[in-house]
Order: structure tokens, then sequence, then C-alpha cells
């Protein structure tokens, strides 16, 4: 049936890649345009970066094209969420056809869960240039600080 897969490369990963490739060519999906080794996932999108520091968490959601009225964000019982939705743009009538579309269109929602030492009371979040970025300070108690030793 297929030669290739009855006698493995011996990478595991380029393997269930293939297969996957596989599988979405013959039950109609993407094909190609996702691995098994992709961070993004079927409703995981906008692709988002999370990084910490001693200050604070970041978290950058890469949503060009998004209406910054639109989009929600909240805290509850330690996890952020970054909900809202990209509108598609106006057909251009019956006869336009479309070859390709890449960027996702409708409802989204992206949940992160904080760290226990996050103050959820001051949150900010600012959009620009298509990046929404979201920044969660640290609780005073928990950052780092310098203890004087007495003599």
């Amino acid at each position: 049936m297929y030669p290739s897969m009855l006698k493995p490369s011996g990478d595991l990963f380029a393997d269930f890649a293939q297969l996957q490739d596989r599988l979405d060519a013959l039950l109609g999906g993407a094909g190609g345009s996702s691995s098994i080794r992709a961070v993004s996932r079927a409703g995981a999108l906008p692709a988002i970066n999370v990084g910490t520091w001693a200050e604070a968490l970041e978290v950058y959601a890469f949503a060009p094209g998004i209406d910054p009225a639109s989009v929600e964000v909240s805290v509850e019982r330690g996890l952020l969420t970054i909900a809202g939705e990209r509108r598609s743009a106006d057909s251009k009538g019956e006869r336009e056809h479309v070859y390709a579309k890449e960027r996702f269109v409708g409802r989204f929602r992206r949940v992160v869960s904080l760290p226990e030492d996050a103050d959820p009371s001051r949150v900010e979040a600012s959009y620009k240039s298509g990046v929404l970025k979201v920044v969660v300070p640290r609780l005073e108690s928990a950052k780092p600080r310098q203890i004087a030793v007495n003599r």
C-alpha cells in the first residue's frame, strides 16, 4: 500500500508528520500546513507567546486585522482569557474565487494559566500593530528583594 510506511525512516517525528499529511489529504483536511510537532492546533488561534521575568508575566497575541474594541481580556481564578472575533473581509460577489485562505476568520478564545504570584488586580492590555500585549505584574511580596544583614 505505502511502502515507505512499512519501512520506518528512523525519524519517528517525520514518520508521524508524513502519516498526518496523508490522513489530511484523505479526509480533506489542510494537508501539509501543519505537522504533529506544531504548537498551534485547530482552534488555537491567534498564536501567542508567553514569557516571564522577575517583575511580570507577558503574553503577546499575534492578531492583525482585529478591531481592538472587540477583544475581551479577563482574569478569573488564576486564568487569563483572551477572546474576540476576526470578521471576514467583504466579499467581491459571486465571481470571487478563493484559491488559498490562510488567515483565520471567526471567534477565538485563548486561556493562559497564571502563576500563583500573579497580581490579577493590576493587569494591563494594549494593542499595537496587530499585536495584543497583556502584562500581568507579580505580587510585591513575591518579587526578589535584597535583605540587609545587621552587624
